[in-house]
């Protein structure tokens, strides 16, 4: 049998995260892994990382977190460049992208999503922005307002995605696995302990993602909360390892998680 793991949030610039991630390998000679996003803030380590794993299992299927889009003013590659050379880079490497074709694993077709956050995930009746200033009154705002917003248009990159992604899903026959660093749905962020934070977690523009294109599953990060709720009948997976200060708090599970087999 060849599974296909499911992993996101590796977080490797923390010493335990980065050893507990090369010990990382397959069960067998042809399983996938999939990471969700955010392996690092550095391209050259997102680069090394992922590299080094595909050198182990027979696919690797990424997609981008807001970590691997946070930059500084310094920095070479900044808001859509940065990914652009992120997907430039890991296409040499031999691991797959939202740009590529996308893979099928047995019959079911692996879609990894790149669709951001629109602070669209707020109270009804409260506009965007009056929903950012009650996240700063409540100290609640994600590094993303000081690392992404300011090199690129979030809120327009973010529907240009969403509709990229629907053409593209679209084209698909057959079963998907949705894969996206954000959630798909607002679900799973009323767990968040300060709901402010869910504006950087999702849009709802994905809300009917998993029923349009027959998903048999959706794999997610980002929330650092581990879980799979039920969402209109679909699967929606929380599989972030987070931060070494989280993972004492968080339940027990499997780690990385088994996600689809085949023979």
């Amino acid at each position: 049998m060849s599974t296909l793991w499911l992993v996101s949030d590796l977080h490797v610039t923390f010493p335990a995260n980065r050893e507990r991630v090369e010990r990382l390998a397959p069960a067998e000679e042809g399983d996938w892994l999939i990471v969700a996003g955010d392996v690092a803030e550095s391209i050259d380590v997102v680069v090394d990382t992922l590299a080094r794993l595909r050198r182990r299992f027979a696919r690797v299927v990424w997609c981008p977190g807001n970590h691997e889009l946070f930059a500084r003013r310094e920095d070479r590659y900044q808001g859509r460049a940065r990914y652009d050379r992120l997907v430039e880079l890991l296409r040499e490497v031999g691991v797959d992208t939202p740009e590529d074709p996308f893979p099928v694993f047995g019959d079911v077709t692996v879609a990894p999503l790149f669709t951001l956050y629109d602070y669209s995930f707020r109270p009804e009746g409260v506009t965007a922005v009056d929903a950012l200033i009650d996240a700063r009154s409540a100290r609640a705002t994600l590094d993303d307002e000081l690392f992404i917003a300011p090199y690129v248009d979030v809120e327009a990159w973010c529907a240009e995605r969403v509709a990229y992604s629907r053409t593209r899903l679209a084209e698909v026959d057959g079963p998907t696995l949705l894969v996206n660093h954000w959630p798909l749905v607002v679900e799973p962020t009323r767990r968040m302990r300060q709901h402010e934070m869910a504006l950087w977690c999702g849009t709802t523009l994905t809300r009917s993602f998993a029923r349009d294109y027959r998903a048999v599953g959706v794999v997610h990060g980002h929330l650092h909360m581990p879980e799979e709720i039920i969402v209109d009948g679909v699967p929606h997976v929380d599989v972030s390892l987070g931060y070494p200060f989280e993972q004492a708090r968080m339940p027990r599970r499997a780690w990385p998680l088994p996600g689809l087999r085949i023979p």
